[in-house]
């Protein structure tokens, strides 16, 4: 494979790393004819830099200058078979890219097909910190995936999937296709929960969608065939500092050894005095934040944490390092760190239930399950928790 970008990178002294290179190619064959403003625009870079670039591509016979940046032969090759961005449904692509929240009538199809899929998932284990996120939810994270141009011919990492993205990224690609199962992307899944291992796997076959579930305990050091491989990770962790460590180190492991890398981490909103402590660690892993956008995420029935969460970006620099790379052994779920009696009141009877280790129900979908112990109804109300942290 011709090293044009590693080159350019080299020659132009890039900062931001080989995947602006990529990304500046990217929009040209988006967008033939564009302008050195616009590119610059698009990829929050200053022209001066732009146009080094430019000039380092049109060097290599990969753009011309002609009425605005356009690509050669060549380079339309190199994006297509070197890079693997090859989209068929490019109308559509620019559509999510310029404009990723509308209703696009694309969406709610894909949506639509989905319906069923996520209504027949395994249900939730909250001892593990799993919360049923969304269709919408997961569909947002594929379209952030694509604005980044992370979707097409990349290897894509989710650690942990209970939210389905990676079956919602799979659709996305197989529309952009039009229903090509010639896929340049791989999808990996990595997940302690087996059923959900096995019901994205059933899809992925039953979809022909470029999806590979491996069964993995991230408590383990991760395994080395997944390691320096991705061009982006997806997880929504156990959401304790713990967690946050131990899935965010798993991920950089994971990620090819390079600047600029990008992380969709996922997150429940929480007090400035944690933020800054997450931050804190965040720093110590050489992570910096691209971006936060809170509620960006929205979950079912996760009163706890207010139905939502935010979504932060992070990236690799060249201080990136992983904090946890051996065995970790410590506690990591939010039932073995912040241990709490969760009283709940059913909203038939009035019936007051206590929930949480060492009484009768030791989760709310527990309780559901076995229904109010007076009257048999399933709905209930939080009222208050007591923390029994010794």
């Amino acid at each position: 494979m011709f090293k044009y970008i590693e080159e350019i990178c080299k020659n132009v002294q890039l900062e931001e790393g080989e995947k602006t290179i990529e990304n500046i190619l990217i929009t040209v064959y988006l967008k033939e004819g564009v302008s050195t403003k616009e590119i610059a625009r698009r990829n929050l870079l200053p022209i001066p830099v732009v146009a080094a670039i430019k000039k380092e591509l049109i060097k290599r016979n990969l753009v011309i200058q002609d009425c605005g940046t356009r690509l050669t032969d060549k380079g339309r090759h190199y994006i297509e078979n070197q890079i693997g961005f090859n989209v068929r449904d490019k109308d559509m692509y620019m559509k999510l890219y310029l404009d990723p929240w509308k209703e696009h009538e694309e969406i709610m199809q894909i949506q639509s097909e989905l319906d069923e899929i996520f209504d027949n998932r395994p249900r939730v284990d909250v001892t593990i910190d799993q919360s049923k996120s969304s269709i919408e939810t997961s569909l947002k994270r594929a379209i952030l995936c694509l604005k980044n141009h992370n979707l097409v011919g990349k290897k894509i990492l989710c650690l942990g999937d209970d939210d389905l993205v990676s079956i919602s990224l799979g659709f996305l690609l197989k529309k952009l296709l039009k229903g090509s199962n010639d896929y340049s992307t791989e999808i990996t899944v990595v997940d302690i929960d087996k059923r959900f291992l096995r019901y994205i796997n059933d899809i992925a076959i039953d979809k022909k969608l470029p999806i590979k579930c491996i069964y993995t305990d991230l408590r383990m050091p991760l395994p080395c065939d997944l390691k320096n491989q991705y061009d982006c990770v997806f997880t929504d962790p156990p959401y304790t500092i713990e967690g946050m460590d131990l899935f965010l180190s798993r991920g950089i492991e994971s990620l090819k050894n390079k600047i600029g890398i990008d992380i969709y981490f996922s997150y429940a909103h929480k007090s400035s005095d944690f933020q800054l402590n997450m931050q804190r660690h965040l720093l110590r892993m050489g992570l910096s934040i691209s971006q936060v956008m809170l509620q960006f995420n929205s979950y079912e029935g996760a009163s706890i944490i207010g139905n939502t969460g935010q979504m932060i970006i992070l990236k690799t620099t060249e201080k990136t390092k992983s904090l946890i790379e051996a065995s970790y052994k410590g506690n990591l779920y939010t039932g073995e760190i912040k241990k709490t009696i969760r009283i709940y009141e059913c909203k038939k009877c009035g019936e007051i239930i206590k929930v949480g280790n060492k009484e009768k129900f030791i989760h709310i979908e527990e309780l559901k399950d076995h229904g109010c112990c007076k009257c048999g109804d399933n709905m209930f109300e939080l009222t208050r928790k007591i923390n029994v942290n010794a």
